[in-house]
């Protein structure tokens, strides 16, 4: 088994910003895709609960200039079977782009509201949950396919409940740190109109728990993704994907959870606007 200290030191030595040979960065990029295939594969083989969910999403990006956006998220999530209520977030960041190096960086707060994740239980408490978060991403370019590496790391801070967790109490306590990568491939499949395409996406990401309070599950979670992206305008369009999304529980056990999910991209250049509006 790929051991996290080797994964970590494939991932550092990574010389983005050089002029590294196409073929070396193309190896980098399958090297790290065949690791978190495997890594799925190995915690696959554990005690697991299969779920089916349905995510929706709407993103908003507000554009001020060349080098600074701010973009919101409202995502709901809902079982299948039973339709019972999983998770609502609202995330909010602000990006600023690094000058020409296809590297940015972003800062943000996200509301989360946890419901069980057994959509048979009993007692549904919703448990809100604050994550501050930072972010660092770095677009590649090989041919025709988009390569977007994003490297975030987030503190969660969860609403007190009583034993049982049957009813919320007062305040709230720090829980543990979260370390996310994600890889996203995008493949512009062909030309509807003036830049406006069909294209598909792929992506893995990998989340690592960090803090006191982990004893178990330092793997917390694996998403892989594949969908399809639709210009319906220049700064609109839609997305349908799958999404498998493989958790390990504090207890040592998994979830294993097929996810149908739908998602709106939309872009508005503030200054265009302004100007539209003179």
């Amino acid at each position: 088994m790929v051991s996290w200290n080797t994964f970590f030191q494939k991932i550092i030595s990574l010389d983005w910003l050089g002029k590294t040979d196409q073929k070396i960065q193309t190896s980098r990029v399958i090297w790290i895709i065949v690791f978190f295939i495997t890594t799925n594969y190995i915690y696959g083989q554990k005690e697991i609960s299969k779920q089916s969910l349905i995510w929706y999403g709407l993103f908003t990006t507000l554009e001020f200039n060349e080098k600074w956006y701010f973009q919101n998220e409202f995502q709901e999530r809902h079982f299948i079977n039973p339709a019972t209520q999983h998770q609502f977030i609202i995330r909010s960041h602000i990006h600023r782009l690094l000058g020409q190096s296809g590297w940015e960086t972003s800062m943000g707060m996200c509301l989360f509201l946890q419901n069980p994740n057994d959509p048979n239980a009993t007692v549904k408490l919703t448990v809100p949950e604050f994550r501050p978060h930072i972010e660092f991403s770095y677009k590649q370019k090989l041919k025709k396919v988009t390569f977007d590496h994003r490297y975030r790391a987030e503190a969660r801070f969860f609403h007190n409940t009583n034993v049982p967790k049957t009813e919320l109490e007062d305040g709230f306590e720090f829980g543990n740190f979260r370390f996310r990568y994600r890889l996203q491939a995008t493949i512009p499949l062909f030309k509807v109109a003036d830049n406006r395409y069909l294209k598909f996406k792929i992506s893995d990401e990998i989340h690592l728990n960090g803090g006191n309070n982990i004893k178990t599950n330092v793997f917390d979670q694996n998403r892989i993704y594949g969908g399809i992206n639709y210009d319906i305008l220049q700064n609109l369009s839609f997305e349908v994907g799958y999404l498998n999304w493989f958790q390990q529980r504090p207890d040592g056990k998994f979830f294993n959870r097929d996810i149908l999910r739908f998602t709106v991209f939309h872009r508005i250049n503030l200054k265009r606007e302004m100007n539209n509006i003179r």
